[in-house]
């Protein structure tokens, strides 16, 4: 069962963001990037006030995501890509993704906080940062 609400194009937004953050990251990677999104348009915390679709989260302006700047993100989506975007929409989490709003990667160390967020962890160059849940519940 989905968590959010998503169509057949916002599957496919989803699928092009997945690819253009984090392929070099691997299905796990992309995965995590999914959950990131996924929990902007849950939170309605923080920077993601009033994000509550596909298109709102994606496109968020300031705030939101490098890929969209980049012609690489508007190529089509691809069916291996559509199917981890459906994945993270049914609400499949992946740590240290599992309740971050933000993620980046950083030239050296993950810091220890990002935007008053904690670390969560990093995967291969990308570092997670999560809210507390009396920041954000609807996250947790």
């Amino acid at each position: 069962m989905a968590v959010i609400k998503a169509n057949s194009n916002d599957v496919d937004l989803l699928a092009r963001l997945l690819r253009a953050e984090a392929e070099g990251e691997g299905e796990q990677g992309m995965l995590m990037v999914g959950n990131v999104g996924v929990n902007r348009i849950l939170s309605n915390c923080l920077d993601f006030m009033n994000i509550r679709n596909m298109n709102d989260m994606v496109f968020q302006n300031p705030g939101g995501f490098e890929a969209t700047q980049k012609g690489y993100f508007y190529q089509r989506a691809r069916e291996a890509d559509r199917r981890l975007a459906q994945r993270v929409i049914n609400g499949e989490r992946t740590w240290p993704a599992t309740n971050a709003l933000w993620f980046f990667r950083p030239v050296g160390d993950c810091p220890p906080t990002w935007y008053n967020q904690q670390n969560t962890g990093r995967f291969k160059a990308h570092c997670f940062f999560s809210p507390t849940y009396g920041d954000c519940p609807a996250v947790y």
